[in-house]
């Protein structure tokens, strides 16, 4: 048989049921054999084909997907999805065509063959592996290598693959032979259980920080095991579908633009237990030698690299896989610590998530926290949610959503790369066919990735599409404010950004828009478009002076360099009413603080 559907054979076999692509010349024997073994789904750019499958894959809906571009263009324009996948350590399998084997160039040439470039040496920086396929692998080799893409750490793999060794026949019986390799993680041991269950019990202020390896299926197992617990949980963003908000342990988000309250119950805490999560600057803040300054951090991590980085100070690291240390965990009573989960509770209601007072916002345009309030209320529990990537769409979001169990929330905040949104919530989309898949992006970031709402009209996606019109980029424009006293370059329309007329754009595509007011939650136009089964935008006026508070700030030292608060300064301070209270909470419960 033909190599190129042996191979596609081989990967159906692993659990392979889509392929993400944007045909061309030198991958025709494999998009042809993909289109006998796959649901195949073209996309307009190929970069939408590397962040739909990695959206696709991180939804965890039992099957894979795998991204498939032609040479040159079709290889530079996936990198970077290929870095997003990388950063955040997810799944990524990219096939690569390019030219025959004869035909490839010599060492100092830039091309012999056409559209030829280097693909494995353009990738290798940003893969878990890259390899050039110069000759026929069996099934044993070709699979070893398609799963290191899912093996610890999870990241993206690009095999390139020459056309006349895709098209080369082959006899299935001599190549057919397989050993499952793969490497696991390693698991935690009863002794360090029983540590790290002993410095939780003697601790007076524990706190469990959930991050993004922790798979959604090990959240769904231990989710009644924390019922039993008085330990305060709290998540990273990539974790934030991993526990209800209305959880009686849930405490938030902590983040340099976290919620203020998490922020500063993380800073009170004594034991930072951190599980499945890098720990990196984000999460702990720029001024990292002042986080934890009052407690002891446990950090969990499969990757031994990030635990030895030195930033944050750790204590205890155990290099095991997370999803097994939490659930053995907590098959334990991690004690009595309801005196801290009750002053948690006082200032999660002293320090409330909208900070409306905060924030301006013109009377013509929808407060991004007002909206986020609302359209917490009526998602439902098994809508998947993206909240692109990156600027103010995705930062209030963050502080402002309150998930509901069963909820599916993906992002790529590591590269914090717009244009994310769309493709993302395509791959996220077509993985869940029968749920309703809801897009916030801002008109910055949709703008680079617009072409793809091709995609959404031919696969009839249940899509639900929010723009944040703020008339350009939000998050540069509020920079440009602060550091160059408003000289504005290339943020919006004014500073020579274009933008599309949107009504026009979707219509263009034969998909349903509207702009909606404050009005809209009342309005049964809008809720009879929201609740539909076809693809429907809104346009959400943003005013493009609003501010986005709290958040951390700096300052300029006495020698002229810059310092950033930590993470539970936030900026701007609290009320005087607020401090009051929480000065006579502390007082209270000095017996543990």
């Amino acid at each position: 048989m033909k190599y190129s559907d042996l191979m596609c054979q081989w990967l159906k076999d692993n659990g392979y049921s889509h392929c993400f692509a944007l045909t061309g010349g030198n991958i025709m024997h494999l998009i042809e054999s993909a289109s006998r073994y796959f649901t195949v789904i073209p996309v307009v750019h190929e970069v939408a084909a590397g962040i739909a499958t990695e959206y696709y894959n991180e939804t965890e809906v039992g099957s894979k997907a795998f991204a498939l571009v032609t040479a040159g263009p079709g290889l530079t324009n996936i990198l970077t999805a290929i870095a997003g996948s990388y950063l955040e350590s997810r799944e990524l399998l990219i096939l690569g065509g390019t030219v025959k084997t004869n035909d490839r160039l010599s060492e100092g040439m830039r091309q012999r063959g056409i559209q030829e470039i280097d693909g494995v040496n353009l990738v290798t920086p940003i893969t878990k592996k890259a390899f050039y396929m110069d000759r026929i692998l069996n099934k044993t080799n070709f699979l070893e290598l398609a799963n290191i893409s899912n093996s610890p750490r999870k990241g993206p793999v690009f095999i390139e693959i020459p056309l006349d060794i895709q098209a080369k026949t082959v006899n299935e019986k001599d190549l057919n032979n397989f050993t499952n390799s793969i490497n696991s993680i390693n698991k935690i041991n009863n002794t360090d259980i029983d540590g790290v269950l002993s410095n939780i019990k003697k601790t007076r202020r524990p706190i469990i920080l959930l991050g993004g390896g922790i798979s959604r299926k090990t959240a769904k197992e231990i989710y009644k095991n924390f019922n039993k617990q008085s330990v305060p949980v709290m998540t990273t963003w990539n974790a934030a579908d991993r526990i209800c908000s209305h959880h009686n342990l849930y405490f938030g988000r902590p983040n340099t633009w976290g919620q203020r309250y998490s922020n500063i119950l993380l800073q009170e805490s004594d034991l930072l237990v951190a599980i499945g999560t890098r720990l990196g600057i984000q999460q702990t803040g720029f001024n990292w030698q002042e986080f934890m300054p009052r407690g002891e951090i446990i950090h969990i991590d499969c990757d031994p690299i990030e635990l030895e980085k030195g930033h944050p100070s750790t204590k205890y690291k155990y290099c095991v896989d997370a999803n097994d240390l939490i659930k053995k965990l907590l098959r334990f009573d991690l004690g009595d610590h309801n005196r801290w989960l009750e002053y948690c509770n006082q200032i999660k209601e002293i320090l409330p998530i909208y900070e409306y007072h905060s924030n301006h916002t013109g009377e013509e345009y929808i407060s991004p926290y007002k909206f986020y309030q609302f359209l917490s209320d009526i998602c439902r529990e098994n809508d998947v949610i993206i909240p692109c990537s990156s600027g103010g769409a995705y930062t209030t979001f963050q502080q402002s959503f309150m998930q509901k169990k069963g909820q599916v929330i993906v992002s790529n905040k590591g590269l914090a790369s717009m244009g994310y949104g769309l493709s993302g919530a395509i791959g996220a989309s077509i993985a869940n066919c029968n749920k309703k898949t809801i897009l916030i992006e801002g008109d910055g970031g949709f703008s680079q990735n617009l072409q793809e709402l091709a995609t959404v009209k031919i696969n009839k996606l249940n899509m639900k599409i929010f723009i944040f019109d703020d008339n350009g980029y939000a998050s540069i424009r509020i920079t440009q404010k602060n550091y160059f006293n408003g000289k504005y370059i290339g943020c919006d329309i004014d500073s020579g950004l274009g933008f599309p007329n949107w009504d026009k754009l979707f219509n263009s595509y034969d998909i349903s828009s509207m702009q909606i007011n404050n009005d809209f939650p009342e309005n049964d136009d809008f809720l009879n478009a929201f609740n539909s089964t076809t693809p429907y935008a809104f346009i959400v006026p943003i005013d493009p002076e609003q501010t986005y508070f709290p958040k951390i700030t700096s300052k300029v030292t006495s020698t002229g360099n810059m310092k950033s608060n930590p993470i539970h300064l936030m900026h701007p301070e609290i009320t005087i009413e607020q401090q009051s209270q929480i000065d006579i909470l502390k007082n209270l419960f000095k017996d543990i603080l």
